[in-house]
Protein backbone atom coordinates (compact mmCIF):
# COMPACT_ATOMS: atom_id res chain seq x y z
CA UNK A 1 0.00 0.00 0.00
CA UNK A 2 2.69 2.76 0.81
CA UNK A 3 4.61 1.79 -2.35
CA UNK A 4 1.59 2.09 -4.09
CA UNK A 5 0.84 5.51 -2.69
CA UNK A 6 4.45 6.43 -3.47
CA UNK A 7 3.78 5.51 -7.12
CA UNK A 8 0.77 7.57 -6.89
CA UNK A 9 2.39 10.57 -5.67
CA UNK A 10 4.96 10.66 -8.36
CA UNK A 11 2.39 10.34 -10.67
CA UNK A 12 0.53 13.57 -9.56
CA UNK A 13 3.32 15.77 -9.08
CA UNK A 14 4.96 14.88 -12.37
CA UNK A 15 1.85 15.73 -14.12
CA UNK A 16 1.85 18.96 -11.75
CA UNK A 17 5.04 19.77 -13.20
CA UNK A 18 4.71 18.61 -16.89
CA UNK A 19 8.09 16.12 -16.53
CA UNK A 20 8.22 12.21 -16.37
CA UNK A 21 7.27 10.22 -13.66
CA UNK A 22 9.54 8.49 -11.56
CA UNK A 23 7.93 4.89 -13.44
CA UNK A 24 8.57 6.46 -16.70
CA UNK A 25 11.94 8.10 -16.31
CA UNK A 26 13.70 4.46 -14.96
CA UNK A 27 11.73 3.09 -18.09
CA UNK A 28 13.55 5.54 -19.94
CA UNK A 29 16.66 4.43 -18.40
CA UNK A 30 16.62 0.76 -18.98
CA UNK A 31 15.38 1.55 -22.67
CA UNK A 32 18.57 3.47 -23.31
CA UNK A 33 20.95 1.38 -21.37
CA UNK A 34 19.44 -1.89 -23.24
CA UNK A 35 21.46 -3.44 -26.08
CA UNK A 36 19.86 -2.96 -29.69
CA UNK A 37 19.88 -6.37 -29.95
CA UNK A 38 17.77 -6.97 -26.91
CA UNK A 39 15.51 -4.43 -28.12
CA UNK A 40 14.57 -5.72 -31.77
CA UNK A 41 13.99 -8.78 -29.66
CA UNK A 42 11.55 -7.39 -27.64
CA UNK A 43 9.97 -5.72 -30.23
CA UNK A 44 9.50 -8.93 -32.36
CA UNK A 45 8.22 -11.12 -29.43
CA UNK A 46 5.58 -8.20 -27.94
CA UNK A 47 5.54 -5.35 -31.01
CA UNK A 48 3.33 -2.54 -29.77
CA UNK A 49 2.92 -4.25 -26.11
CA UNK A 50 6.38 -3.67 -25.16
CA UNK A 51 6.09 -0.32 -23.73
CA UNK A 52 3.11 -1.15 -21.72
CA UNK A 53 4.75 -4.40 -20.40
CA UNK A 54 7.67 -2.28 -19.18
CA UNK A 55 6.05 -0.02 -17.66
CA UNK A 56 3.97 -2.38 -16.06
CA UNK A 57 6.85 -4.18 -15.11
CA UNK A 58 8.20 -1.25 -13.22
CA UNK A 59 5.29 -0.99 -11.28
CA UNK A 60 5.00 -4.44 -10.19
CA UNK A 61 8.68 -4.69 -9.24
CA UNK A 62 7.89 -1.56 -6.99
CA UNK A 63 5.06 -3.33 -5.03
CA UNK A 64 6.33 -6.27 -5.05
CA UNK A 65 10.14 -4.19 -3.69
CA UNK A 66 7.19 -2.56 -0.97
CA UNK A 67 5.94 -6.03 -0.11
CA UNK A 68 9.40 -7.24 0.83
CA UNK A 69 10.54 -4.13 3.03
CA UNK A 70 7.17 -3.98 4.96
CA UNK A 71 8.55 -7.45 6.63
CA UNK A 72 11.65 -5.13 7.74
CA UNK A 73 12.44 -3.08 10.58
CA UNK A 74 11.67 0.40 10.26
CA UNK A 75 15.05 1.82 9.49
CA UNK A 76 15.01 -0.89 6.89
CA UNK A 77 12.16 -0.14 5.24
CA UNK A 78 12.75 3.76 5.07
CA UNK A 79 16.30 3.76 3.81
CA UNK A 80 14.75 1.07 1.33
CA UNK A 81 12.18 4.06 0.17
CA UNK A 82 15.00 6.61 0.17
CA UNK A 83 17.11 4.07 -2.53
CA UNK A 84 14.22 4.03 -4.53
CA UNK A 85 13.92 7.53 -4.32
CA UNK A 86 17.58 8.07 -5.35
CA UNK A 87 17.21 5.57 -8.18
CA UNK A 88 13.78 7.47 -9.37
CA UNK A 89 16.07 10.75 -9.31
CA UNK A 90 18.87 9.45 -10.52
CA UNK A 91 17.16 8.05 -13.69
CA UNK A 92 14.76 11.61 -13.94
CA UNK A 93 18.05 13.45 -14.40
CA UNK A 94 19.46 10.65 -17.01
CA UNK A 95 16.22 11.63 -18.97
CA UNK A 96 16.30 15.42 -18.68
CA UNK A 97 14.70 16.54 -15.30
CA UNK A 98 17.75 17.24 -13.34
CA UNK A 99 15.69 19.80 -11.01
CA UNK A 100 12.28 18.38 -10.94
CA UNK A 101 12.80 14.82 -11.62
CA UNK A 102 14.34 14.28 -8.06
CA UNK A 103 12.45 16.71 -6.40
CA UNK A 104 9.62 14.68 -7.33
CA UNK A 105 11.10 11.31 -6.62
CA UNK A 106 12.02 12.51 -3.03
CA UNK A 107 8.16 13.68 -2.48
CA UNK A 108 7.23 10.45 -3.58
CA UNK A 109 9.88 8.42 -1.41
CA UNK A 110 8.66 10.70 2.04
CA UNK A 111 5.19 10.15 0.99
CA UNK A 112 5.44 6.19 0.56
CA UNK A 113 7.30 6.52 4.20
CA UNK A 114 4.61 8.42 6.27
CA UNK A 115 2.01 5.77 4.60
CA UNK A 116 3.85 2.86 5.76
CA UNK A 117 4.66 4.67 9.10
CA UNK A 118 1.06 5.28 9.70
CA UNK A 119 0.00 2.00 8.73
CA UNK A 120 2.42 0.33 11.01
CA UNK A 121 1.01 2.12 13.88
CA UNK A 122 -2.80 0.95 13.01
CA UNK A 123 -0.99 -2.73 12.84
CA UNK A 124 -3.02 -4.83 15.25
CA UNK A 125 -0.17 -6.77 17.08
CA UNK A 126 -0.70 -9.92 16.32
CA UNK A 127 -0.03 -9.15 12.47
CA UNK A 128 3.00 -7.44 13.41
CA UNK A 129 6.07 -9.70 12.46
CA UNK A 130 8.12 -10.67 14.89
CA UNK A 131 11.67 -9.31 14.70
CA UNK A 132 9.77 -5.90 14.76
CA UNK A 133 7.99 -6.50 18.04
CA UNK A 134 11.08 -7.66 19.72
CA UNK A 135 12.73 -4.19 18.64
CA UNK A 136 10.24 -2.27 21.01
CA UNK A 137 11.90 -0.96 23.58
CA UNK A 138 8.91 -1.98 26.43
CA UNK A 139 9.23 -4.57 29.35
CA UNK A 140 7.75 -8.00 28.55
CA UNK A 141 5.49 -7.29 31.67
CA UNK A 142 3.87 -4.29 29.79
CA UNK A 143 1.51 -4.83 27.31
CA UNK A 144 2.03 -3.09 23.52
CA UNK A 145 -0.01 -0.23 23.63
CA UNK A 146 -0.87 -0.82 20.41
CA UNK A 147 -2.80 -4.01 21.23
CA UNK A 148 -5.34 -1.36 23.03
CA UNK A 149 -5.17 1.39 20.49
CA UNK A 150 -4.89 -0.64 16.96
CA UNK A 151 -8.20 -2.74 15.72
CA UNK A 152 -8.90 -4.73 13.02
CA UNK A 153 -11.34 -2.38 11.28
CA UNK A 154 -8.98 0.73 11.83
CA UNK A 155 -6.29 -0.97 9.97
CA UNK A 156 -8.48 -2.41 7.23
CA UNK A 157 -10.19 1.16 6.90
CA UNK A 158 -6.67 2.91 6.58
CA UNK A 159 -5.75 0.58 4.21
CA UNK A 160 -9.32 0.91 1.94
CA UNK A 161 -8.32 4.62 2.27
CA UNK A 162 -4.98 5.08 1.44
CA UNK A 163 -5.19 2.63 -1.82
CA UNK A 164 -8.59 4.82 -3.00
CA UNK A 165 -6.36 8.02 -2.67
CA UNK A 166 -3.44 6.36 -4.36
CA UNK A 167 -5.78 5.68 -7.38
CA UNK A 168 -7.24 8.71 -7.39
CA UNK A 169 -4.52 10.51 -7.16
CA UNK A 170 -2.64 8.47 -10.29
CA UNK A 171 -5.73 8.72 -12.47
CA UNK A 172 -6.53 12.01 -11.76
CA UNK A 173 -3.23 13.60 -12.50
CA UNK A 174 -3.61 11.58 -16.06
CA UNK A 175 -6.77 12.85 -16.88
CA UNK A 176 -5.84 16.55 -15.46
CA UNK A 177 -3.06 16.47 -17.82
CA UNK A 178 -4.79 15.30 -20.61
CA UNK A 179 -7.73 17.30 -20.38
CA UNK A 180 -5.45 20.35 -20.25
CA UNK A 181 -3.54 19.15 -22.90
CA UNK A 182 -6.76 18.51 -24.91
CA UNK A 183 -7.73 22.30 -24.35
CA UNK A 184 -4.64 23.60 -25.67
CA UNK A 185 -4.60 21.33 -28.82
CA UNK A 186 -8.02 22.37 -29.70
CA UNK A 187 -6.85 26.33 -29.91
CA UNK A 188 -5.35 25.27 -32.87
CA UNK A 189 -6.40 26.21 -36.16
CA UNK A 190 -4.62 25.08 -39.25
CA UNK A 191 -5.09 28.32 -42.05
CA UNK A 192 -6.85 27.33 -45.20
CA UNK A 193 -5.95 27.93 -48.78
CA UNK A 194 -2.83 26.49 -47.82
CA UNK A 195 -1.04 25.14 -51.22
CA UNK A 196 0.28 22.07 -52.48
CA UNK A 197 3.45 20.45 -53.29
CA UNK A 198 3.16 19.86 -57.18
CA UNK A 199 2.57 16.32 -58.57
CA UNK A 200 5.31 16.37 -60.96
CA UNK A 201 6.41 13.94 -63.29
CA UNK A 202 5.69 10.55 -61.38
CA UNK A 203 2.49 10.24 -62.25
CA UNK A 204 0.40 7.23 -61.01
CA UNK A 205 0.09 5.04 -65.04
CA UNK A 206 -2.85 5.10 -66.39
CA UNK A 207 -4.69 0.95 -66.16
CA UNK A 208 -2.94 -1.42 -68.38
CA UNK A 209 -6.53 -3.60 -68.60
CA UNK A 210 -9.85 -2.87 -69.91
CA UNK A 211 -11.59 -4.85 -67.01
CA UNK A 212 -13.95 -1.66 -66.27
CA UNK A 213 -13.14 1.02 -63.53
CA UNK A 214 -11.31 0.36 -60.16
CA UNK A 215 -13.95 -0.47 -57.66
CA UNK A 216 -12.12 -0.91 -53.77
CA UNK A 217 -13.03 -4.79 -52.74
CA UNK A 218 -14.10 -4.90 -49.49
CA UNK A 219 -11.33 -5.01 -47.16
CA UNK A 220 -8.93 -3.24 -49.15
CA UNK A 221 -6.34 -0.71 -46.92
CA UNK A 222 -8.42 2.83 -47.73
CA UNK A 223 -6.00 5.05 -49.38
CA UNK A 224 -5.73 7.75 -46.51
CA UNK A 225 -5.35 6.00 -43.35
CA UNK A 226 -7.50 7.56 -40.60
CA UNK A 227 -5.58 9.63 -37.56
CA UNK A 228 -6.81 6.47 -34.95
CA UNK A 229 -5.36 4.08 -37.40
CA UNK A 230 -2.01 5.41 -38.09
CA UNK A 231 0.42 3.09 -36.29
CA UNK A 232 2.73 4.45 -33.63
CA UNK A 233 6.04 3.61 -33.04
CA UNK A 234 8.61 5.59 -31.18
CA UNK A 235 11.08 5.52 -27.69
CA UNK A 236 8.33 7.92 -25.44
CA UNK A 237 6.80 5.55 -22.70
CA UNK A 238 4.13 8.18 -22.46
CA UNK A 239 3.19 10.53 -25.16
CA UNK A 240 4.40 13.69 -24.35
CA UNK A 241 1.81 16.58 -23.75
CA UNK A 242 3.84 19.48 -24.87
CA UNK A 243 2.46 22.83 -24.06
CA UNK A 244 2.26 24.30 -27.07
CA UNK A 245 1.77 27.95 -25.85
CA UNK A 246 5.34 28.01 -24.54
CA UNK A 247 7.05 25.68 -27.40
CA UNK A 248 9.48 26.85 -29.83
CA UNK A 249 11.54 25.19 -32.24
CA UNK A 250 15.02 26.25 -32.75
CA UNK A 251 17.46 25.68 -35.65
CA UNK A 252 21.26 25.59 -34.90
CA UNK A 253 24.88 24.04 -35.51
CA UNK A 254 26.29 24.64 -38.56
CA UNK A 255 24.42 27.63 -40.05
CA UNK A 256 25.02 31.28 -39.99
CA UNK A 257 22.84 32.42 -37.37
CA UNK A 258 20.84 30.68 -34.72
CA UNK A 259 16.42 30.80 -35.71
CA UNK A 260 13.57 30.25 -33.06
CA UNK A 261 9.91 30.16 -34.06
CA UNK A 262 7.04 29.06 -32.19
CA UNK A 263 3.91 27.38 -33.60
CA UNK A 264 2.15 30.89 -33.84
CA UNK A 265 5.06 31.48 -36.10
CA UNK A 266 4.90 28.22 -38.43
CA UNK A 267 0.70 28.57 -38.85
CA UNK A 268 1.86 32.14 -39.86
CA UNK A 269 4.11 30.55 -42.84
CA UNK A 270 3.49 29.29 -46.43
CA UNK A 271 2.13 25.70 -45.80
CA UNK A 272 1.77 23.30 -47.94
CA UNK A 273 -0.42 19.70 -47.76
CA UNK A 274 1.56 16.73 -49.34
CA UNK A 275 0.57 13.04 -49.23
CA UNK A 276 3.23 10.94 -48.05
CA UNK A 277 3.52 7.77 -46.75
CA UNK A 278 5.42 6.79 -43.42
CA UNK A 279 6.70 3.28 -43.13
CA UNK A 280 8.74 2.61 -39.86
CA UNK A 281 11.86 -0.19 -40.17
CA UNK A 282 10.21 -2.52 -37.89
CA UNK A 283 7.88 -3.90 -40.78
CA UNK A 284 8.33 -7.16 -41.58
CA UNK A 285 7.22 -8.61 -45.13
CA UNK A 286 3.39 -7.41 -45.33
CA UNK A 287 3.03 -5.99 -42.08
CA UNK A 288 1.13 -3.12 -40.95
CA UNK A 289 3.40 -0.29 -39.73
CA UNK A 290 2.83 1.61 -42.68
CA UNK A 291 0.41 4.41 -43.30
CA UNK A 292 -0.63 7.05 -45.25
CA UNK A 293 -1.59 10.63 -44.50
CA UNK A 294 -2.12 14.28 -46.06
CA UNK A 295 0.03 16.71 -43.86
CA UNK A 296 0.47 20.03 -43.41
CA UNK A 297 3.10 21.98 -42.76
CA UNK A 298 6.49 24.06 -43.57
CA UNK A 299 8.78 22.77 -46.15
CA UNK A 300 11.79 21.80 -44.13
CA UNK A 301 14.28 23.70 -46.63
CA UNK A 302 12.82 27.23 -46.25
CA UNK A 303 13.59 26.83 -42.37
CA UNK A 304 16.70 25.59 -43.00
CA UNK A 305 17.79 28.11 -45.98
CA UNK A 306 16.31 30.89 -43.74
CA UNK A 307 18.77 30.42 -40.59
CA UNK A 308 21.97 29.98 -43.81
CA UNK A 309 23.13 26.58 -44.24
CA UNK A 310 27.02 26.06 -43.61
CA UNK A 311 29.04 25.09 -46.52
CA UNK A 312 30.43 22.14 -43.99
CA UNK A 313 26.90 20.78 -43.10
CA UNK A 314 26.26 17.50 -43.89
CA UNK A 315 23.55 15.83 -42.06
CA UNK A 316 20.14 17.34 -40.80
CA UNK A 317 19.42 16.20 -37.00
CA UNK A 318 16.14 16.43 -35.18
CA UNK A 319 15.55 16.09 -31.68
CA UNK A 320 12.42 15.83 -29.68
CA UNK A 321 11.21 16.71 -25.99
CA UNK A 322 11.99 13.56 -24.67
CA UNK A 323 15.65 13.01 -25.72
CA UNK A 324 15.13 11.35 -28.78
CA UNK A 325 17.29 12.21 -31.88
CA UNK A 326 17.36 11.20 -35.81
CA UNK A 327 19.29 12.29 -38.56
CA UNK A 328 19.62 11.91 -42.12
CA UNK A 329 22.09 13.27 -45.04
CA UNK A 330 21.50 17.28 -46.11
CA UNK A 331 21.57 15.96 -49.61
CA UNK A 332 18.42 14.59 -49.61
CA UNK A 333 16.48 17.98 -49.74
CA UNK A 334 18.07 18.99 -52.71
CA UNK A 335 16.32 16.01 -54.99
CA UNK A 336 12.56 15.34 -55.63
CA UNK A 337 11.33 14.45 -52.33
CA UNK A 338 9.46 15.84 -49.58
CA UNK A 339 10.47 17.07 -46.38
CA UNK A 340 8.10 19.16 -43.90
CA UNK A 341 8.16 20.39 -40.47
CA UNK A 342 4.53 19.17 -40.10
CA UNK A 343 1.99 20.85 -37.72
CA UNK A 344 -1.21 19.04 -39.21
CA UNK A 345 -2.52 15.62 -39.77
CA UNK A 346 -5.14 14.78 -42.42
CA UNK A 347 -6.84 17.96 -42.25
CA UNK A 348 -6.54 18.79 -38.38
CA UNK A 349 -3.59 19.66 -35.75
CA UNK A 350 -1.48 16.99 -35.11
CA UNK A 351 -2.87 14.58 -32.80
CA UNK A 352 -0.95 14.14 -29.72
CA UNK A 353 0.25 11.07 -30.27
CA UNK A 354 1.77 12.21 -33.47
CA UNK A 355 4.10 14.72 -32.35
CA UNK A 356 1.70 17.77 -31.76
CA UNK A 357 2.64 20.56 -31.63
CA UNK A 358 5.24 19.78 -35.04
CA UNK A 359 7.20 16.78 -36.17
CA UNK A 360 9.45 16.08 -38.76
CA UNK A 361 7.73 14.14 -41.65
CA UNK A 362 10.35 12.93 -45.13
CA UNK A 363 9.51 11.23 -47.70
CA UNK A 364 11.21 7.94 -48.47
CA UNK A 365 13.82 7.34 -45.77
CA UNK A 366 12.50 5.43 -42.48
CA UNK A 367 11.32 7.09 -39.41
CA UNK A 368 14.30 5.97 -37.29
CA UNK A 369 16.42 8.56 -38.77
CA UNK A 370 13.85 10.97 -40.13
CA UNK A 371 10.14 11.38 -38.31
CA UNK A 372 11.02 13.39 -35.21
CA UNK A 373 7.68 13.52 -32.57
CA UNK A 374 7.26 16.52 -30.46
CA UNK A 375 9.91 18.15 -32.19
CA UNK A 376 11.71 20.94 -30.76
CA UNK A 377 15.31 21.58 -32.39
CA UNK A 378 16.85 21.19 -35.38
CA UNK A 379 20.67 20.93 -35.61
CA UNK A 380 22.82 21.25 -38.74
CA UNK A 381 26.17 18.96 -38.26
CA UNK A 382 28.31 16.52 -40.05
CA UNK A 383 27.95 13.13 -40.73
CA UNK A 384 30.41 11.99 -37.33
CA UNK A 385 27.27 12.31 -35.12
CA UNK A 386 24.82 9.63 -34.68
CA UNK A 387 21.08 9.66 -34.00
CA UNK A 388 20.00 7.13 -31.05
CA UNK A 389 19.39 4.35 -33.25
CA UNK A 390 22.62 4.05 -34.71
CA UNK A 391 24.77 3.23 -31.72
CA UNK A 392 22.23 0.31 -31.64
CA UNK A 393 23.16 -1.61 -34.68
CA UNK A 394 20.51 -0.10 -37.54
CA UNK A 395 22.42 1.23 -40.80
CA UNK A 396 23.50 5.59 -40.85
CA UNK A 397 20.84 5.52 -44.63
CA UNK A 398 17.73 3.99 -44.63
CA UNK A 399 15.75 4.56 -47.64
CA UNK A 400 12.32 2.74 -47.79
CA UNK A 401 12.70 -0.32 -49.85
CA UNK A 402 9.99 -1.14 -52.34
CA UNK A 403 7.16 -2.85 -51.11
CA UNK A 404 3.76 -4.68 -52.03
CA UNK A 405 1.37 -6.44 -49.67
CA UNK A 406 -1.81 -8.67 -50.29
CA UNK A 407 -5.04 -7.32 -48.40
CA UNK A 408 -7.83 -9.09 -50.27
CA UNK A 409 -8.76 -11.94 -49.67
CA UNK A 410 -9.37 -11.65 -46.41
CA UNK A 411 -9.89 -15.61 -45.40
CA UNK A 412 -7.49 -18.11 -46.09
CA UNK A 413 -9.70 -20.43 -47.13
CA UNK A 414 -12.65 -19.44 -50.16
CA UNK A 415 -14.55 -21.56 -52.85
CA UNK A 416 -13.84 -22.07 -56.27
CA UNK A 417 -14.07 -19.30 -58.48
CA UNK A 418 -14.19 -15.72 -59.74
CA UNK A 419 -12.02 -13.27 -56.35
CA UNK A 420 -10.66 -10.36 -56.07
CA UNK A 421 -7.78 -10.17 -54.77
CA UNK A 422 -5.87 -6.69 -53.77
CA UNK A 423 -3.90 -4.89 -51.98
CA UNK A 424 -1.22 -1.47 -51.70
CA UNK A 425 2.09 -1.10 -52.81
CA UNK A 426 4.70 2.05 -52.29
CA UNK A 427 8.00 3.01 -53.43
CA UNK A 428 9.17 6.43 -52.18
CA UNK A 429 10.73 8.70 -53.71
CA UNK A 430 9.80 7.12 -57.47
CA UNK A 431 6.51 5.53 -57.49
CA UNK A 432 4.95 2.38 -58.38
CA UNK A 433 5.23 1.97 -62.27
CA UNK A 434 3.53 -1.70 -61.98
CA UNK A 435 1.91 -3.86 -59.47
CA UNK A 436 1.95 -7.92 -60.61
CA UNK A 437 0.54 -11.25 -59.09
CA UNK A 438 1.44 -14.69 -59.35
CA UNK A 439 -0.12 -17.63 -58.34
CA UNK A 440 1.58 -20.45 -57.26
CA UNK A 441 4.13 -20.99 -60.06
CA UNK A 442 2.42 -19.11 -62.74
CA UNK A 443 3.09 -16.72 -64.91
CA UNK A 444 3.24 -12.57 -63.22
CA UNK A 445 0.02 -10.86 -63.97
CA UNK A 446 -0.16 -6.98 -64.07
CA UNK A 447 -2.78 -5.97 -61.89
CA UNK A 448 -4.52 -2.14 -62.13
CA UNK A 449 -2.84 0.27 -60.08
CA UNK A 450 -5.37 3.63 -58.73
CA UNK A 451 -3.99 6.64 -56.35
CA UNK A 452 -6.26 9.24 -55.55
CA UNK A 453 -5.95 12.85 -56.43
CA UNK A 454 -4.20 14.08 -53.65
CA UNK A 455 -1.81 17.16 -52.97
CA UNK A 456 1.61 16.35 -53.15
CA UNK A 457 3.72 14.36 -55.50
CA UNK A 458 2.34 10.79 -56.68
CA UNK A 459 5.58 8.80 -55.77
CA UNK A 460 5.55 10.17 -52.24
CA UNK A 461 2.36 7.60 -51.07
CA UNK A 462 1.48 4.86 -51.73
CA UNK A 463 -1.24 2.93 -54.33
CA UNK A 464 -3.93 0.45 -54.13
CA UNK A 465 -3.85 -2.56 -56.67
CA UNK A 466 -6.72 -5.11 -57.89
CA UNK A 467 -7.56 -8.12 -59.93
CA UNK A 468 -9.16 -10.77 -60.18
CA UNK A 469 -8.13 -14.13 -59.84
CA UNK A 470 -10.00 -17.64 -61.23
CA UNK A 471 -9.69 -20.04 -57.88
CA UNK A 472 -9.32 -23.51 -58.53
CA UNK A 473 -9.12 -26.07 -56.20
CA UNK A 474 -6.45 -26.95 -53.99
CA UNK A 475 -4.14 -25.30 -51.72
CA UNK A 476 -2.74 -21.78 -53.78
CA UNK A 477 -0.26 -19.19 -52.96
CA UNK A 478 -0.54 -15.88 -54.08
CA UNK A 479 2.58 -13.76 -54.47
CA UNK A 480 2.76 -9.96 -55.33
CA UNK A 481 5.53 -7.69 -56.31
CA UNK A 482 6.00 -4.22 -57.46
CA UNK A 483 8.48 -2.01 -60.03
CA UNK A 484 9.01 1.57 -59.05
CA UNK A 485 9.12 4.33 -61.54
CA UNK A 486 13.23 4.00 -61.98
CA UNK A 487 13.11 0.64 -63.30
CA UNK A 488 14.20 -1.37 -60.16
CA UNK A 489 12.24 -4.65 -59.09
CA UNK A 490 11.33 -5.46 -55.68
CA UNK A 491 13.52 -8.24 -54.27
CA UNK A 492 12.95 -11.59 -54.08
CA UNK A 493 14.02 -11.67 -50.32
CA UNK A 494 13.63 -12.52 -47.40
CA UNK A 495 15.73 -10.38 -45.94
CA UNK A 496 16.01 -9.25 -42.06
CA UNK A 497 14.39 -6.08 -40.45
CA UNK A 498 17.93 -5.11 -39.18
CA UNK A 499 19.24 -3.20 -39.95
CA UNK A 500 17.76 -1.18 -42.86
CA UNK A 501 13.93 -3.09 -43.26
CA UNK A 502 13.09 -6.29 -44.36
CA UNK A 503 12.66 -7.06 -47.89
CA UNK A 504 10.91 -10.04 -50.11
CA UNK A 505 7.44 -10.72 -51.94
CA UNK A 506 4.24 -11.12 -49.62
CA UNK A 507 3.01 -14.56 -50.61
CA UNK A 508 -0.49 -15.45 -48.92
CA UNK A 509 -1.83 -19.05 -48.51
CA UNK A 510 -5.54 -19.85 -49.71
CA UNK A 511 -7.31 -23.20 -49.49
CA UNK A 512 -9.85 -23.20 -52.52
CA UNK A 513 -12.75 -25.43 -52.42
Amino acid sequence: MAAGMSLAVGEFFAGLFGISSPVVSVGDLVVDVTPGPVVRQTIELFGTLQKPLLLGGIVVVCLLLGGSLGRRADNVAYAGFLAAGVVGGLSAGWSGSPLGGPAVSVLAAVAGIAVLHKGRSLLPAFLWPEPDRDSIDVSPDVEDPRIRVATRRGFLGYVAGMTVAAGSLAVGSRVLVDRRGDRLREEVTLPTGRRTIPAGDRTVPAPTTTEGPFGPPEGLTSWITPNDRFYRIDTALVVPRVDSENWSLSVDGLVDRQVTVTLEDLLAMDLVDAAVTLNCVSNEVGGHLVGNAVWTGVPLLDLLESAGISTEAEQVMGRSVDGFTAGFPLHLLDGDRTALIAVGMNGEPLPFRHGFPARLVVAGIYGYVSAVKWLHRISLTTMDEDGYWIPRGWAKEAPIKIASRIDVPLRSQLPAGRHAVAGVAWAPVSGVAAVELRVDDGPWTECRLWSEEAPGRAGDSWVQWSTEWDAQPGIRWLRVRAHDRDGRLQPAGPKAIAPDGAEGWHARQVLVV
